[in-house]
């Protein structure tokens, strides 16, 4: 269903909105221990310390807000790689920015003992940049140029580079393993609000740099020579384009590990809704991906109960048939 005029474009995003905050109300109050929506209020208005309350303040509201900024940061990141490499399979997990940012990680926390926030913050954003590098430079050889093929084939050789060293480095040092996987299971279980805290500035830039950026990507999309021809500065649009898209992957896997799928899903459901305007591909993208890994955290809680499953396991199994429907279609999912 193609949402043809602005006011319902509009309306639309005001209910998609309206259907985030619900799932983050249903996933403070959902899950092993029972609690309800009048508990949660009491818990902010007139908190007991009981275990309850304490659950709710100190667990689900922060997991909550973790999966909301963290679906939403990957859902703008797959709109504007695909933007940017005009590759409809393009995302942070297809193309390994995520498994760059996690290798890196691992990296400083196995090798180099590193253990402050800031850090992995800065960590995180240095392997999502050198990823991305590696997948444009190679891709980018020999002849024939740049096409969506040679990005998607080169995006899942480094993806699985990075992922290969990693496994490498776990088996090397067992006794890391378990602080390790913390990062890798792809997860917002457990994570606490600092760690969101520590990394929100980065995101709250890039996303603003995406939608003022949005008339200039749909120039863009024209082609580059029109976007030149009508006095478009086009490496300084791609050059905010991919700061933008590294901020946001970069800081999604230092927060919640790699978390993969929403970034493609996300961006084709919205152009499917919206058309092909970055005006509103952006914001919707940052309303449904919030959505969506809100829902997969909430399923992820009653799967296997009283145990969980990390949610990047619920995302992958969402993801993966929806991925092999776009690559049997060529891209086009609109």
């Amino acid at each position: 269903m193609l949402l043809k005029h602005t006011k319902g474009k509009a309306f639309g995003l005001i209910i998609s909105i309206g259907v985030l905050l619900t799932c983050m109300a249903l996933s403070i109050v959902l899950g092993y221990t029972d609690t309800n929506i009048k508990t949660a209020v009491e818990a902010f208005q007139h908190f007991d310390g009981s275990n309850e309350h304490i659950i709710i303040q100190d667990v689900r509201l922060p997991r909550a807000l973790i999966a909301a900024a963290v679906g939403s940061s990957l859902a703008i990141a797959g709109a504007l790689m695909q933007a940017l490499m005009k590759n409809p399979l393009a995302s942070p997990d297809i193309l390994g920015i995520n498994a760059g940012a996690g290798f890196f990680i691992v990296v400083a926390l196995m090798v180099f003992s590193v253990n402050s926030l800031q850090a992995f913050t800065w960590i995180a954003f240095a392997g999502a940049a050198s990823a991305a590098f590696i997948v444009y430079f190679f891709s980018g050889t020999g002849g024939g140029g740049l096409t969506p093929m040679r990005l998607t084939l080169a995006g899942a050789a480094i993806a699985a580079l990075f992922s290969s060293l990693t496994q490498g480095l776990l088996v090397m040092d067992e006794a890391a393993l378990d602080q390790a996987l913390f990062w890798l299971a792809g997860s917002v279980q457990g994570r606490k609000l600092d760690i969101l805290l520590s990394v929100l500035p980065y995101l709250a830039v890039a996303t603003i740099l995406a939608f003022l950026t949005a008339p200039k990507i749909n120039l863009l999309a024209m082609g580059e020579d029109v976007a030149k021809g009508l006095g478009q500065q086009t490496g300084a649009v791609k050059l905010t384009i991919a700061v933008s898209f590294i901020l946001l992957a970069g800081g999604s896997v230092a927060v919640a590990g790699p978390i993969g799928f929403i970034g493609i899903i996300i961006p084709h459901i919205v152009r499917s809704l919206v058309g092909n305007d970055y005006r509103w591909i952006l914001p919707y993208c940052g309303v449904l991906g919030g959505t969506l890994l809100l829902l997969a955290d909430i399923g992820a809680r009653y799967v296997i109960m009283p145990e969980e499953v990390p949610v990047g396991v619920m995302t992958a199994f969402i993801g993966t048939p929806f991925f092999i429907y776009i690559a049997r279609k060529g891209g086009r999912t609109a």
